[in-house]
């Protein structure tokens, strides 16, 4: 590639985070001694608030900064895409607009993609909430050696790298969109990096863990969407859908689907959790979608989960299971026993 080409750029998506987006920015501005070697593509996605005319005022500061403009909401996973096709770098990565880098984080990253040669590296990351941080490790333990992707998917009954959904908690080559592995599935609003990261473990060729925790994550901020309870939150049962399609079409479908069936029992008991905040008419959306979801993996799969995951998520789950995966009425007694106020 021509020299003048980034090294790496950094697709941002961006709505309404005029409260938190110079410290984005900033943090921009301090991952390489020469600014040339950073692209940085903001997407505007339909602000109503200060947010894109903060971003275009870090111009003479990030050379290669582009800033692009929805006038409509098109959702977080199409701003993606539209920056990843807006981009020139020969690395890719992604940052939220409330979150921010420690110096040279991209520097760093950067360089560790190159020395292995592999096309996608992840990392760590750490979680900024009340002033408190704390390093969250990504899910494989094997560091600094290239792994075969797909061995990271399961067990199926502990965490693994399909279960750390962040696309900017990673730094990749330009040379797997092509395969449509930095694309997102058009139109998501939330969970839109789940069926991305098991695409990327199914179809990826390679990839390294590394130690690398300089991506700062804001937690509790309250224009997430994880915040807002409306039919936005449900996306995910879009997002597991897609997955089972992939999985339909893997060659190994039989080996990977009880760490599909498991994973989808566990978002659906989470977001039952919130049950108590959401409207009448969501509660009702979120249970029929989330029955029809479940429908779809083997009645036996699905009771071999409940089982190894214990009884409190099999009551939990009791309204959008299938007829004869209702849990007993002496487990059913037992919990809602527990459970009961003193």
């Amino acid at each position: 590639m021509p020299s003048s080409t980034p090294r790496v750029s950094v697709v941002m998506p961006v709505r309404d985070t005029e409260l938190y987006l110079d410290d984005a920015m900033t943090s921009l501005t301090r991952q390489f001694d020469d600014p040339h070697d950073l692209e940085v593509v903001v997407v505007d996605d339909g602000s109503g608030d200060a947010t894109p005319d903060i971003a275009e005022s870090y111009a003479d500061r990030l050379p290669n900064l582009t800033v692009l403009r929805n006038r409509e909401p098109v959702g977080a996973a199409t701003a993606r895409n539209q920056g990843l096709a807006g981009s020139n770098g020969r690395y890719i990565t992604y940052l939220d607009g409330d979150d921010w880098y420690a110096p040279h984080h991209l520097r760093d990253v950067t360089d560790a993609i190159e020395a292995f040669g592999v096309p996608i590296l992840r990392h760590d990351h750490v979680t900024v909430q009340d002033g408190q941080r704390r390093v969250v490790r990504a899910m494989e333990p094997v560091r600094e050696q290239v792994l075969d992707p797909r061995e990271s998917i399961l067990p199926t009954d502990r965490p693994t790298m399909v279960d750390y959904p962040y696309g900017w908690a990673g730094v990749y080559d330009r040379a797997i969109a092509d395969d449509g592995l930095l694309t997102f599935s058009d139109g998501m609003r939330t969970a839109t990096d789940r069926a991305w990261v098991w695409r990327l473990h199914l179809q990826g060729t390679g990839y390294v863990v590394t130690n690398h925790s300089g991506v700062c994550y804001r937690r509790g901020v309250t224009t997430s969407l994880t915040q807002i309870y409306d039919e936005r939150r449900l996306d995910f049962t879009r997002a597991f859908a897609e997955i089972h399609g992939i999985l339909d079409e893997d060659r190994e479908t039989d080996r990977f689907l009880p760490k599909l069936a498991r994973t989808v029992l566990a978002i659906v008991d989470h977001h039952l959790g919130f049950a108590e905040h959401m409207p009448a008419e969501l509660l009702a959306e979120l249970n029929r979608r989330s029955a029809e979801l479940i429908r779809t993996f083997p009645a036996e799969m699905v009771r071999v989960q409940l089982e190894q995951s214990g009884p409190r998520r099999w009551v939990t789950l009791r309204d959008v299971l299938p007829p004869e995966l209702a849990p007993s009425p002496e487990m059913l007694a037992a919990e809602l026993a527990v459970s009961a106020p003193a």
